[in-house]
């Protein structure tokens, strides 16, 4: 059995302190809220703060300039970095500041010798706004001692978020790489733990190419057939009714052989997927997509109840619809 806490000396029975919120200090969520309410702090002032910790924030990635890329190099590339902009510029010593996908033994963030900074977008979070956690390893990045990693921790609940530090006009242009030798600049001076890492990675890594053509579409290959995966930022019903009209026409498809299999939702954006012929590249779909996204366009734009085929196909991809968080 946990033993009881004695009581705090100094102070009156009954009486409670007299601070005000923004003296209470943070304890533990069982212990006695310091505020002298006589309620554990998760029950009183904690409350607040754990609700902000835990409450899942959909779109995590809205307002961001190119919210449906963030959304693609968080669930969908293996590879790929971009360079950020920040608001208020860089920091003397930090000569850039790069968002990756995926960095060396899945560290959260990381200071290099020349000072620029790295961040990985693909790791597990501390709480459920994942704009927040990233904006918090970003600020610990920029403080981290130049050839160290950065240590992974909750973010504060009212700490800033992405979209606090990015600048919003500045273009987000993911490159996407065959690799992750990015990692590594000098990679005679590496570690064996980051060469091994490295060399996992890369093992594991699904050759994935960006189309130039339409925003946020992604070509990638399988072994038994060839994908495109392409982040829609349209409202998910008004979406799924343009869909369907497309696929009940016969018009869904990317060119021959290819067809529209589903969709994945994340991140509070749809995703659709097409499944293409072993033989189709990336730059076999770059007509293709542009002549879709022409298509989709139109279908949007229509108001008109759907008919009895179209409801059908609707019903066809809502049901192949699989969400990823």
């Amino acid at each position: 059995m946990a033993k009881k806490r004695p009581q705090t000396k100094g102070q009156p029975k009954g009486k409670k302190a007299q601070l005000t919120d923004g003296e209470i200090p943070v304890v533990g969520a069982r212990e006695p809220c310091p505020c002298g309410s006589g309620r554990r702090y998760k029950a009183c002032h904690g409350r607040a703060a754990a609700h902000a910790v835990t409450e899942l924030v959909h779109r995590p990635f809205e307002g961001l300039s190119g919210e449906g890329d963030w959304v693609a190099l968080r669930e969908l590339v293996p590879a790929a970095t971009a360079e950020l902009t920040l608001k208020d510029g860089l920091p003397e010593g930090v000569p850039s500041v790069t968002l990756a996908t995926v960095l060396p033994m899945a560290w959260p963030g990381l200071r290099r010798e020349d000072g620029s900074v790295l961040i990985g977008l693909q790791n597990d979070m501390a709480s459920g706004d994942l704009s927040r956690d990233l904006a918090d390893t970003l600020l610990q990045a920029l403080e981290t001692e130049p050839g160290k990693p950065v240590s992974g921790r909750r973010a504060p609940a009212d700490g800033p978020r992405l979209q606090d530090l990015l600048d919003p006009a500045a273009p987000f242009e993911p490159v996407v790489h065959t690799g992750f030798e990015f990692w590594i600049p000098d990679s005679e001076n590496a570690t064996p733990d980051v060469t091994a890492s490295l060399e996992r990675a890369n093992a594991a890594a699904i050759p994935t190419v960006k189309l130039a053509g339409v925003d946020a579409a992604y070509w990638c290959e399988t072994p038994e057939k060839n994908h495109l995966r392409w982040v829609m930022q349209h409202p998910e019903e008004k979406l799924l009714d343009a869909l369907a009209r497309l696929h009940a026409a016969g018009t869904s498809g990317l060119g021959e052989g290819t067809r529209l299999v589903g969709s994945f939702r994340a991140h509070g954006l749809m995703v659709p997927v097409w499944d293409l012929p072993s033989t189709v590249q990336a730059a076999d779909v770059e007509k293709p997509a542009a002549e879709f996204a022409e298509r989709l366009a139109a279908a949007l734009a229509t108001d008109a109840p759907l008919t009895t085929e179209e409801r059908r196909a609707r019903g066809g991809l809502t049901n192949r619809q699989v969400t990823l968080n």
